[in-house]
C-alpha cells in the first residue's frame, strides 16, 4: 500500500478529484471532458485521480491514454477488486491538493456541481456532502443507503447523516486521522467523522445513468450494509443485549404464568406443543446473538492476519 505523499497540512491550495472506476471504460472519456473545463474553471489547481478497482474491460487502458493526453489526469491500478470505498481510500491517500471531491464514474454525479461543493465548504465546513434533489438509484440500492445513514447518525448527527451521498467534497487533511487505518473494511464516511463534526451537506442535480447497468448486486448491496452495521458500530451488540433482555423477561413472565395456573386450577399446561415453541424462542434468540458476536469476532480475525485494505499493481 502507499501513503500520501508529504504531510496534509502542507498541501498546496487545489482540488483533487477522486474516482473510482469499475467496468467503465466508453464513459471516461466523456467524464474528464466535462470535468476539465469546469475544475479550470474554479482557478486553482486540479488533478483527476482515476483508480482502476479491478476492471474486467479495458478501463486501465482508457485510463492511460487520458493520462497521456492530459498532465491533470493520474491514474491508480488496484491489484484486483477491493470495493469502491476501499479504492476511494486509495485516491484520497494519494491526493495532492487542499481539497478532495469523490464522485462516481457514471456521471451520475454531475461535474457541473462540483463549484456548488466548493463554495459551500468555503464556509467554514470540513467536509461537504452533495445530495440528490432526486435519487436516481433503485430500490435496493436506496434501502442499503438509508441502513448506512442510520448507523452514521450518531457521529455525524441525524440531519446530516441523512443527506450523506458519495459525491463530497472535504479538506485533504482530515485524512491524517485515518493515516494508520489498515482494515479491509473501508467507510469513507465514517473515517472521516474521526477527524471532525463540522459537517454540511446541500442539494445538488442527480443525473440517470446514461451508460451500462450499476455493478451493485443483491450481495454486494447486503454486504455492503452488513460490513457498514457490524465494522463501525455497536448497535447489533446492543440489539442482541436488547433481545436477551426481552426474552429473559418473557421467560419470566411464562413461568410465572405457569405457576399460577398451576396453585389456582390445579393443572398444568399442555407439555411437548408449548415446550417446544418455548425452546424454539429460546434458540433463535440465541443463535441471533452468536451471530452477531460471530461478526466482530471474524473481523478482529481479519485485523490479526493484517489482510491490506488495497494494494497498488501500477501508476500512471
Amino acid at each position: 500500500m502507499k501513503g500520501a505523499p508529504g504531510e496534509s497540512a502542507g498541501l498546496p491550495p487545489g482540488l483533487s478529484v477522486v474516482v473510482p472506476v469499475y467496468n467503465s471504460a466508453e464513459i471516461l472519456a466523456e467524464l474528464v471532458a466535462r470535468l476539465s473545463p469546469v475544475l479550470a474553471g474554479l482557478g486553482r489547481p486540479y488533478e483527476i485521480v482515476l483508480v482502476n478497482d479491478g476492471s474486467k474491460d479495458a478501463s486501465w487502458e482508457a485510463i492511460c491514454r487520458l493520462a497521456r493526453d492530459d498532465p491533470h489526469v493520474r491514474g491508480i491500478r488496484m491489484m484486483r477488486n477491493y470495493g469502491q470505498h476501499n479504492a476511494l481510500l486509495a485516491g484520497i491517500r494519494a491526493a495532492r491538493f487542499e481539497f478532495t471531491v469523490t464522485m462516481d464514474d457514471d456521471l451520475q454525479h454531475p461535474p457541473e456541481e462540483i463549484p456548488k461543493l466548493v463554495a459551500k465548504i468555503g464556509e467554514g465546513y470540513d467536509a461537504v456532502y452533495g445530495t440528490p434533489e432526486r435519487e436516481q438509484h433503485g430500490l435496493l440500492r436506496d434501502l442499503v443507503s438509508v441502513v448506512t445513514k442510520l448507523a452514521l447518525q450518531s457521529a455525524m448527527g441525524a440531519e446530516v447523516a441523512r443527506m450523506v451521498s458519495a459525491f463530497r467534497i472535504f479538506r485533504t487533511r482530515l485524512r491524517e486521522a485515518f493515516s494508520s487505518y489498515h482494515s479491509p473494511f473501508v467507510n469513507i464516511d465514517v473515517l472521516l467523522t474521526w477527524s471532525s463534526t463540522r459537517f454540511g451537506a446541500l442539494r445538488v442535480r442527480h443525473d440517470p445513468r446514461q451508460h451500462g447497468k450499476s455493478n451493485y448486486t443483491l450481495a454486494k448491496l447486503a454486504r455492503h450494509a452488513l460490513n457498514m452495521v457490524t465494522g463501525f458500530s455497536v448497535v447489533p451488540l446492543q440489539l442482541g443485549s436488547i433481545i436477551g433482555f426481552g426474552f429473559t423477561l418473557f421467560g419470566m413472565l411464562v413461568l410465572a404464568y405457569v405457576l399460577g395456573r398451576y396453585f389456582i386450577t390445579g393443572s398444568s399446561i399442555a407439555g411437548f406443543p408449548f415446550l417446544a415453541s418455548i425452546i424454539a424462542i429460546f434458540s433463535g434468540a440465541q443463535l441471533f446473538a452468536l451471530g452477531i458476536m460471530g461478526e466482530y469476532l471474524a473481523r478482529i480475525h481479519f485485523r490479526t492476519m493484517e489482510k491490506p485494505t488495497y494494494a497498488i499493481l501500477d501508476e500512471t
